[in-house]
C-alpha cells in the first residue's frame, strides 16, 4: 500500500490522534507526539509542508512496531485507503 504523497507534518499530527497521540511540545520545526496506549511512545514529526517519503515511511514503522500493526494496516486506519 502507498504512503500518501503530499502530506504535511500537522496532517500527519492530525491523523495519529486516532491512535492517542497528543502533541507534547514544539520546538522550531519538529513536532512530539507521545501516546499512552500500550505503553508511552514518542515520535518527533517534522513539521514541514510535505514529508519527504523516507521519513514519513519511517515515522510509520516506528509507530507500526510500538502499536503491533502492518504497515498496511495503519495506513489504512491512518489515511482510509483501501
Amino acid at each position: 500500500m502507498k504512503l500518501p504523497r503530499d502530506l504535511s507534518g500537522e496532517d500527519l499530527a492530525k491523523a495519529l490522534r486516532k491512535l492517542g497521540y497528543r502533541i507534547t511540545r514544539q520546538t522550531s520545526s519538529h513536532i512530539r507526539l507521545t501516546t499512552q496506549r500500550q505503553g508511552e511512545h514518542h515520535v518527533t514529526v517534522p513539521d514541514h509542508d510535505v514529508l519527504r517519503v523516507g521519513t514519513l515511511s519511517g515515522i510509520i514503522a516506528a509507530i507500526g512496531r510500538h502499536q503491533r500493526l502492518s504497515r498496511n494496516q495503519l495506513i489504512k486506519l491512518l489515511f482510509g485507503q483501501k
